[in-house]
């Protein structure tokens, strides 16, 4: 990471620049208090970026806090192999873990809906893996600006012994003083890129020269309409119709998730410029293709009530 922070070692636009701080104070402070720190990791951009800035907090060190992948089971082919690269790349440790319960049962998002999966190959997975290694301190990029209930969560959001959480008890965060410290049981989550706009994310991968998953840029891929929205068909899995079959689409992602229920859009952006022009020109939010904000289950503030991230 050295190298890459010098080959990029550029100016940023004030904004970014400002932001940026922000960050590796935060992480810095978040890790202070820490007894075992984890950053959840999802291979999508802004766990990319703030990955990439919790590296540039302890440079030239080593990153003192490994990489947390809750595998779904159902995960993109390429997000997968990104993830083990940047692992690699960049010298994080990395866990990676799943629901082994509900991956023997056969839970699925085709049989079961996306709710019932989303809570236990998401939601479990990660609720075990925090119990079962002993993080206190989770670390993750969602951004105020992605979804309503997240513009309601802290930067520090303290958790409860089953990992629930309530938005009307929170802690003030006035001049920007954080407070970690936690009860016997509590953990914390903590989103360094609350601030962060999905504009920023994509300057701030070009202008620090980070990698990306491929998924982001458009290219032809195998599609299936699914009540309105596009998916990519990863693999056999896909429960096929009697006279379906799949439609290559020039498409890609403005958010990465699980295959089935994580549309795409149709793009020619094929480079960071690019994508970044249609960034700036979207009228919906990013998360617009998420199948799980809408699904039968509840709101986003449920799920996150329960412990979803």
């Amino acid at each position: 990471m050295s190298n890459a922070l010098e080959t990029h070692a550029v100016r940023l636009p004030g904004n970014l620049g400002r932001l940026e701080s922000e960050v590796v104070h935060i992480i810095r402070e978040a890790l202070t208090e820490a007894r075992k720190p984890v950053l959840l990791f999802s291979g999508g951009k802004d766990s990319t970026v703030l990955a990439a800035l919790a590296v540039r907090a302890f440079a030239p060190g080593p990153p003192p806090i490994p990489l947390l992948h809750v595998d779904s089971t159902f995960e993109f082919d390429e997000t997968l192999a990104f993830r083990d690269r940047f692992a690699e790349r960049f010298g994080f440790q990395l866990f990676v873990e799943a629901n082994e319960d509900g991956r023997r049962q056969g839970i699925n998002p085709f049989t079961h809906g996306s709710a019932v999966y989303t809570d236990v190959m998401r939601t479990h997975a990660l609720k075990e893996a925090i119990d079962r290694h002993g993080f206190d301190v989770i670390l993750g990029g969602a951004r105020r600006d992605e979804e309503k209930t997240r513009a309601k969560e802290r930067v520090f959001s303290i958790r409860s012994e089953n990992h629930g959480w309530d938005p009307r008890n929170q802690r003030p965060e006035l001049w920007a003083l954080y407070n970690g410290r936690l009860r016997k049981g509590q953990t914390v989550r903590v989103f360094p890129l609350s601030n962060w706009t999905e504009a920023d994310i994509w300057t701030y991968i070009a202008v620090r020269g980070l990698p990306i998953a491929p998924l982001y840029f458009a290219a032809e891929r195998r599609t299936v309409d699914h009540e309105g929205t596009i998916l990519v068909v990863n693999d056999d899995r896909y429960p096929w119709q009697i006279g379906q079959t799949p439609v290559p689409r020039k498409v890609r992602f403005r958010t990465v998730g699980c295959w089935p229920v994580t549309g795409a859009i149709q793009s020619d952006a094929t480079t960071l410029a690019m994508v970044l022009a249609e960034t700036l020109a979207a009228s919906t939010s990013e998360r617009q293709g998420r199948l799980i904000d809408r699904d039968e289950g509840g709101s986003l503030e449920h799920k996150k009530r329960e412990g979803y991230f």
